[in-house]
């Protein structure tokens, strides 16, 4: 019995370690294949410059107006989703939404995380359509909350149901309210993961196409207003690896690889922010 039981936790070590290898493979092929094709294209020019007459047909210019584009829409998006997402996610505690409630509330943000990034977009085009409002930054930003903010909320709300119960019960025997427990305890606890989760959110939605292919537009300028189309590192990968000129298919390489950094950046900002932040937190 003891030889079989060895035998499962071997087999069990070995799959996970296969998993894990198959991760890390993975990873590294994307980031190699995105550096080698792309690496070479990049300059400065390329990062500091818009698109000229002729840019995707291999002349100057450069993907400004990308970059500045989904800085904006993800940034913007991700306000959005936090000032909306984080009074829900301490609507969702017991201390202010019954038990059936919440599990309700929780089910509905699961199945709208799990809706495809291209149905937001979608229904985004066919509101902007009835309104008669044309594809604009305002409307990529509000369709790009409707993706990142079921994902925000539920990420905070995990976060805010795992301080501790006996933190809450201390504040209340020192006469607090329930509403100044969750802003002086419960938030002061939850923040490191709060702040996970919101950089986390600006991560995804940096990097997501759909959503903002119908609602956003594109342009080779950079914006003025919220009205204006604006331009996204996601689209311009598309539209410049679709062309048949190796030397535009090879700025695409190189706009995915700025978005990689970026995405890269911003996680290992999160984790550096966490535990910076986890330092001032009680355990």
């Amino acid at each position: 019995m003891n030889k079989r039981r060895q035998l499962e936790e071997r087999f069990f070590r070995l799959c996970m370690v296969l998993s894990l290898i198959l991760v890390l493979s993975v990873l590294v092929a994307i980031l190699l294949t995105v550096f080698v094709k792309g690496a070479p294209a990049l300059n400065l020019a390329m990062i500091t410059q818009t698109p000229k007459g002729g840019y995707y047909l291999g002349k100057e210019g450069g993907i400004a107006n990308a970059i500045v584009g989904s800085l904006c829409l993800a940034g913007g998006a991700t306000l959005l989703s936090l000032l909306a997402g984080l009074p829900l996610a301490f609507a969702l505690q017991r201390e202010y939404s019954k038990r059936r409630t919440a599990g309700v509330t929780r089910l509905v943000l699961d199945v709208l995380w799990g809706v495809p990034s291209i149905v937001y977009g979608a229904f985004g085009f066919v509101i902007m359509q009835y309104l008669g409002v044309r594809a604009s930054m305002l409307g990529g930003i509000l369709t790009l909350t409707l993706v990142i903010l079921p994902f925000m909320v539920r990420a905070m709300d995990e976060v805010i149901r795992m301080v501790p119960l006996e933190l809450k019960e201390i504040s209340y025997a020192a006469g607090a309210t329930v509403w100044e427990t969750s802003l002086a305890v419960v938030l002061r606890q939850a923040l490191p993961g709060i702040v996970t989760a919101v950089i986390l959110s600006f991560g995804r939605g940096i990097g997501d196409a759909a959503a903002i292919l119908f609602t956003a537009g594109y342009t080779d300028y950079l914006p003025r207003s919220v009205m204006d189309p604006v331009a996204s590192l996601p689209l311009a990968i598309f539209f410049q690896i679709a062309t048949p000129i190796p030397e535009v298919q090879q700025r695409a390489y190189a706009a995915a690889l700025l978005l990689l950094i970026i995405v890269l950046v911003v996680s290992l900002g999160s984790r550096v922010l966490g535990q910076r932040l986890a330092r001032n937190i009680l355990h």
